[in-house]
């Protein structure tokens, strides 16, 4: 991908301290929440923080050693042992009422950019989840080319880090990978579209 094939962006989000958030969605069908959750979890959990991010409340867990990845009756568990966290991804039959097994599971997907002031530069790449009821179920912050894996501000960005972001949207979207990250990342977002 050249900085003239930008990414495709369904929505931009303009919010209250003038940052803007760019959604890209897919389909969340069972199958391919499964193929995510093995490259978020399985694959790239070194690098990935997660939980969720509301105004005025952000969860961030990060992983100290491999979870363990299990499915059953619709539900994603990611397992480290002292703790662990469940997605309904896909069809849930453990419960009578029609509207929650309808509701529960991911309805909605996106890959996101944030650009705005704060820590980090303002900036983030990630993916947000939400259910039926248009709730958020968790965000997926990806590597940040101003933060390490061990959290720590970077003095010069790393602009390979964003590597993760574009390889997920190559294989959900069908993008190319950009030819140079960081030219991709400085580019302006789009105000509409």
């Amino acid at each position: 991908m050249t900085i003239e094939t930008l990414p495709r962006f369904d929505e931009i989000a303009h919010h209250p301290d003038d940052a803007v958030t760019a959604y890209t969605y897919f389909p969340p069908t069972e199958s391919m929440m499964r193929e995510l959750a093995q490259e978020l979890f399985g694959t790239h959990w070194r690098s990935v923080v997660v939980g969720p991010c509301i105004e005025g409340a952000v969860f961030e867990i990060a992983f100290q050693s491999p979870p363990e990845i299990r499915y059953s009756d619709g539900y994603l568990t990611v397992d480290l042992g002292p703790w662990h966290f469940h997605l309904c991804i896909g069809p849930h039959n453990g419960n009578s009422a029609e509207e929650l097994r309808r509701n529960r599971p991911v309805a909605k997907v996106a890959f996101f950019e944030r650009r705005g002031k704060g820590c980090a530069g303002g900036r983030s790449w990630g993916l947000k989840l939400w259910n039926g009821y248009g709730e958020q179920m968790t965000t997926v912050f990806l590597p940040n080319p101003r933060i390490s894996d061990d959290h720590q501000l970077l003095k010069v960005p790393d602009w390979s880090r964003l590597e993760t972001y574009y390889r997920l949207r190559e294989q959900f979207l069908g993008e190319p990978m950009p030819d140079d990250l960081e030219a991709m990342a400085e580019r302006p977002l789009p105000e509409a579209v």
